[in-house]
């Protein structure tokens, strides 16, 4: 099954849980920003999706400006930030099985369903 970790306020999330949808993909919804994650949760997801915790990140989001901005952090406190401030999280990611892709734009998340 499917995994979209998913903003109901965000357009692209919506849009890629629409597309899921229409494709009869069978998934699930994590509400990412309701239910944090842990840290071993987190580690397991930047696995899935083969990147650091820095690249995850959405450096144009308020708090990260005032906060974090030109700091130089590691991957514990990456993934603190993140832990404390889901909003920062690079939306939306889908994962299947051990795999998982960032689904922006769209068509990374067209080509993850294809080839899975």
């Amino acid at each position: 099954m499917y995994k979209i970790y998913h903003n109901p306020r965000c357009r692209k999330s919506r849009e890629a849980l629409d597309f899921l949808k229409t494709q009869d993909v069978d998934h699930e919804v994590v509400l990412y920003l309701e239910n944090n994650f842990s840290k071993e949760d987190l580690k397991i997801l930047l696995n899935q999706l083969k990147i650091d915790p820095k690249k995850i990140i959405r450096r144009q989001e308020q708090v990260w400006k005032e906060n974090f901005k030109n700091k130089d952090l590691n991957e514990d406190q990456y993934l603190e930030i993140i832990i404390t401030y889901p909003i920062l999280i690079e939306r939306p990611i889908i994962t299947y099985k051990n795999k998982g892709v960032i689904g922006r734009p769209i068509d990374n998340l067209v080509k993850f369903v294809e080839n899975n």
